[in-house]
Parts: structure tokens; C-alpha cells; sequence
């Protein structure tokens, strides 16, 4: 249990900006073999920066219009992560949209500058999830609109997670190496459930066809990403989380929720 505990602090830790005290990062400690351990708990890390952003869209709508609220609980999952995925989306179109051989688009994967390809995603990715999220409080209600906000948080966390079981990392090195060892069934499995549970407490029909849109997104990535580099990358698993979740904000926005 210790153990556990111990790889779910080092996932909050890899996975968010939030600091750990430094009594409790003490007792944690580090080995190499506790990011691999913690990768199956970032799908339930990231339900808990839905919570957070869910909370803060919740406490903005006290005192703002829906819209307004909304760009602010969005703010807050970006401070949480530090825009964390969203990077990996930049720096994956930049690469894919600007190199053509395998060397060339991983080296400008590794570029930590954003281009315009990257910037482009980053503008229009924020701005379809915003206006998503506010589709699915006009067709749904504010409760609704908070719960998909959670489950799609753990829901494209546990997504992405699914190709550390299948796929190969493509670097030699890497920040991600540590974490993108393969996945046992077990631990896959964990993951699996964070990410499913909160999508049938919604809706079992609803979390049917969200399984289903992320099965094909996941199929068509990791096709991509086997053609265009061999495997992936962390840089991989941000864009694939990114896409995920505004799949999610897709199917919501089209639900006849009532």
C-alpha cells in the first residue's frame, strides 16, 4: 500500500505542476521503476485536474456568465498541468506538419520552440474546446456540463495511456522513457476503469459511443504514428490525450441529452 501510494505521488508529481511538500517528497523518494509504476494512475490524476477545473467553472458561474466561467476552469487545468499535453500537440504538428523524414520530425519534436503549425493547433484546439464546452451546457445543464468536464479529463488520459501497451517508444532517450516501458495487463486495466467509470456514471449509452469514437481515434493515431515514425513519443501521447478529450467535447456537444 505504501508502494502505491508512492507511484500515485509520483504521477502527481510527473503528471502536474502541483508541488508536493517537502516532508512528503522526502518519504516518496525516486527510483527509475516508480514512473513506469505511476503511469497507471494518470488517468486518475487526470480526473482529478477535472475536479479542479470542474470546481473552478462551478465557483466562476457564481459570479460570471457560463462562457466566461468556463474559459476560467479551463485556465486552471492549464496551471495544473502547465499546459503539460498541450505541448505535446504543438510540438507533434510542428513536427509532423514540417518534417518528412523520420529524423527530421522527430528532431523538430525534440524543438522546444513552437512554430506556426503548433501554434495554429494550440489556437484552434482551445478555442473548439471552449466553444464545445459551452454547446454542451446549452444543450445539457451545469451539472451535466461539470460531469463531462471530469470524465473527459480521465477518459483521454486512459486513451493515450493504451499505447504504452501496444506501441514502442521511438527515442533512445527521453523524459518519457522512464514512464514509456510497457504497460502490464494489470495495470492497463487499472487505467482502463478510471477512465471508463466516470463516462458510464453519465451514461452507459453515452460512454458506448465515446468508447467507440476513442477506439477509431486511437486506431488512426497510432497508424500515424507507426508510419510517420515507428512508434511514439511523450510528445505523442500529449497530442493523442488533446484529441481525445476534444472527441469527447464532439460527441457531448451533438448528445440529445433530453
Amino acid at each position: 500500500m505504501a508502494d502505491e501510494l508512492r507511484f500515485f505521488l509520483t504521477a502527481v508529481g510527473y503528471f502536474t505542476r502541483v508541488p508536493l511538500p517537502q516532508r512528503l517528497a522526502s518519504w516518496v523518494g525516486f527510483a527509475p521503476h516508480y514512473l513506469n509504476a505511476a503511469a497507471r494512475y494518470f488517468p486518475l490524476v487526470g480526473l482529478l485536474v477535472g475536479l479542479a477545473g470542474a470546481a473552478v467553472t462551478g465557483l466562476s458561474w457564481q459570479f460570471w456568465s457560463p462562457p466566461v466561467a468556463i474559459v476560467l476552469g479551463m485556465a486552471a487545468t492549464l496551471l495544473l498541468t502547465g499546459a503539460f499535453h498541450e505541448d505535446g500537440l504543438a510540438d507533434c504538428v510542428d513536427a509532423f506538419g514540417g518534417g518528412y523524414r523520420r529524423e527530421d520530425v522527430l528532431e523538430i519534436m525534440h524543438d522546444s520552440r513552437v512554430g506556426a503549425f503548433g501554434a495554429i493547433a494550440l489556437v484552434v484546439a482551445l478555442l473548439l474546446k471552449w466553444q464545445l464546452l459551452v454547446s454542451v451546457e446549452d444543450r445539457a445543464d451545469a451539472g451535466l456540463l461539470l460531469a463531462v468536464l471530469v470524465a473527459a479529463h480521465g477518459a483521454s488520459r486512459a486513451m493515450a495511456i493504451t499505447f504504452l501497451a501496444t506501441h514502442d517508444y521511438v527515442r533512445a532517450e527521453g523524459k518519457a522513457k522512464p514512464v514509456a516501458q510497457r504497460l502490464e495487463t494489470r495495470s492497463l486495466l487499472f487505467a482502463l476503469a478510471c477512465g471508463a467509470v466516470p463516462l458510464l456514471l453519465i451514461s452507459p449509452v453515452f460512454a458506448a459511443v465515446v468508447v467507440l469514437v476513442l477506439a477509431g481515434l486511437r486506431a488512426a493515431l497510432g497508424a500515424y504514428f507507426v508510419r510517420r515514425i515507428g512508434g511514439y513519443t511523450g510528445d505523442c501521447l500529449g497530442m493523442a490525450q488533446q484529441l481525445a478529450e476534444l472527441s469527447i467535447y464532439l460527441v457531448a456537444a451533438a448528445w440529445k441529452w433530453y
